[in-house]
């Protein structure tokens, strides 16, 4: 009777174990369940920036936006529907993010050689994210997946959670630390600003208000972003758009950044974080190691694991 009952026991450790195990992330998620999973996302992210280099930004973005509103479960994907407004009219995301097209033909894609549904819309996500960092120069850090998706999505909490181009800096660390974020995340993090460009309505007020900012810099932009027109036209968030390195904190340290809360993380008001962007300025290895962990740091937000939320077959809709 105590033999059976130790078997009984040890069925139910070793049972506890693989279910906290199985709701854990890792980056060995899909090795057994589908091997081509990643290999298959890399390289439709690598076709899609080849074509146009400034998607891997997107991508990377994206990601970003998924997991400061509810954590990282794909939310940022669904369409609207009759029961619910998503996230993509939210205002920090409504004509700005893109890419959605590139998901959508990653998820047919990985269906397919997956032979079923078993890689969710989050966790490509945020494999597409790294792909396209390490693609345009950036860390290829090891990427942590066993994600499942949202079946709903907000307007209102992505307005809520999601940093405007326009917040001071003590508007940007109340907003990482609420998502259990901290000073060096919100340095390196913002710093992804080294991909890609942004759009006129975004940093009109900086160019023509602010005054921590490069005269010669601001003329320059208003060349391209008149004060009541031209909305969406563009500028590069740095001087290397196509390129990750640390050319946006180099851009910072001579009052260049480009949107109003870059250019707060330095003489916005820490010593902490001018420190932080001086360091990164002149170490890149530094930048790209930090930036790596803060991204994995990152996708571990609230994820949805276990039994809870689902796997979508198409990642704009609820299955």
């Amino acid at each position: 009777m105590a033999s059976l009952h130790s078997l009984l026991l040890c069925v139910f450790v070793l049972s506890a174990a693989l279910s906290h195990s199985h709701a854990q992330l890792t980056p060995n998620f899909y090795n057994n369940v589908c091997p081509m999973a990643l290999p298959t996302i890399k390289s439709i992210v690598s076709s899609a920036i080849k074509r146009e280099p400034r998607m891997g930004a997107s991508l990377l973005r994206l990601h970003f936006h998924d997991c400061f509103v509810n954590g990282c479960d794909g939310s940022v994907l669904l369409d609207d529907t009759a029961t619910f407004t998503g996230e993509k009219t939210a205002f920090p995301n409504v004509n700005s993010i893109r890419g959605f097209e590139v998901v959508d033909k990653i998820k047919t894609q990985v269906n397919k050689v997956c032979k079923g549904n078993v890689v969710s819309c989050a966790d490509i996500l945020a494999v597409a994210a790294r792909d396209s960092v390490a693609i345009l120069g950036g860390p290829n850090y090891k990427v942590l997946v066993g994600r499942r998706d949202a079946r709903r999505a907000s307007a209102d909490d992505a307005n809520g959670n999601l940093p405007p181009p326009f917040f001071n800096f003590t508007q940007l660390l109340s907003n990482f630390q609420s998502h259990g974020l901290n000073l060096k995340d919100l340095v390196v993090l913002s710093a992804g600003h080294t991909l890609g460009y942004s759009r006129c309505t975004n940093f009109r007020t900086r160019i023509y208000n602010d005054t921590n900012i490069d005269p010669k810099f601001a003329t320059a932009l208003q060349g391209n972003c008149p004060q009541s027109e031209g909305d969406d036209n563009l500028r590069s968030l740095d001087m290397t758009p196509k390129f990750f390195d640390n050319a946006y904190f180099k851009a910072l340290l001579t009052n260049k950044g480009l949107l109003h809360s870059d250019q707060e993380l330095f003489s916005g008001g820490s010593g902490d974080s001018d420190g932080l962007v001086k360091y990164y300025s002149r170490y890149p290895i530094a930048f790209r190691n930090d930036f790596g962990s803060s991204m994995i740091k990152m996708g571990n937000m609230n994820p949805l694991r276990g039994s809870n939320g689902e796997i979508r077959i198409n990642c704009r809709v609820v299955n």
